[in-house]
């Protein structure tokens, strides 16, 4: 059964990626990674295809990262790690076509990989972000470098040492610049879209030429900190039995800011 959603519009230019697991809040399991990265490496031959917008099926979540019942063997160096959600992002696909994300309900955890590789984010003003890893027994390496290109140093360090207990609002994350636009409930995926029609509407050169100097201008300390993340994790992370432990007893209740 496919979890993945794509819909073309050969006139307009524009792709509408959907993660399709709404029953599991548009969590990601191992075939759901295969299709996203398989997904950004068909549209870099696709030239009908010119600007992308990727959203969750659903009110309820954009995304809540990893799919929990998902087993991924690790190997016993302490220096690496195996991490499925490495290849999920569009940039990890070597694609520079731009990509809006539409943000509906919470967006937690592994869906920063997707964030964090898209060129800006509208959400609908019902959503919410967090990062649950510290309060499960898990290290946020990757999610909070990829965060801290976007938002500033205080905030990131606060929403991830803060765990469960607290959500990021959509106002403060437009307020911190995480969000581009805020929209009426339901509404996100409507207006990336139409920023994605005018993107793709003009000289694609011009455009990729664009998103690669974007990203250029903070590519290089961005490389430099990943290197980081496998080791932290795989040195701070609690075995997995014990992180069960923390997500079975997990406590009801959070704050929004």
């Amino acid at each position: 059964m496919a979890t993945l959603r794509t819909e073309t519009d050969k006139e307009t230019g524009v792709a509408v990626v959907t993660l399709d697991r709404p029953a599991k809040h548009n969590a990601i399991d191992l075939a759901t990674a295969a299709e996203l990265a398989a997904t950004w490496r068909r549209f870099r031959f696709d030239d009908t295809v010119r600007a992308i917008v990727v959203t969750g099926a659903g009110d309820q979540a954009f995304c809540t990262g990893i799919d929990r019942s998902v087993e991924v063997p690790q190997p016993s160096s302490p220096y690496t790690i195996d991490d499925p959600l490495l290849t999920i992002g569009p940039k990890a696909g070597d694609l520079f076509k731009p990509v809006i994300a539409a943000v509906n309900g919470m967006a937690c955890g592994g869906a920063f990989y997707l964030l964090g590789e898209a060129e800006f984010v509208v959400a609908a003003d019902d959503a919410t972000f967090f990062d649950p890893h510290t309060t499960y027994g898990m290290v946020s390496a990757y999610e909070s470098v990829f965060m801290a290109q976007r938002m500033p140093f205080g905030e990131v360090a606060r929403m991830a040492l803060m765990g469960t207990a607290e959500r990021v609002s959509a106002q403060r994350a437009y307020e911190t610049g995480l969000v581009s636009e805020l929209t009426a409930p339901g509404r996100a995926r409507d207006a990336a879209v139409a920023c994605a029609r005018t993107i793709a509407s003009y000289p694609t050169e011009a455009v990729q030429g664009t998103v690669r100097a974007v990203w250029a201008a903070k590519e290089a300390a961005r490389a430099q900190a990943l290197t980081h993340a496998p080791h932290l994790i795989a040195l701070g992370n609690l075995p997995p039995e014990r992180q069960a432990d923390l997500f079975g007893a997990r406590r009801a209740g959070f704050r929004v800011r």
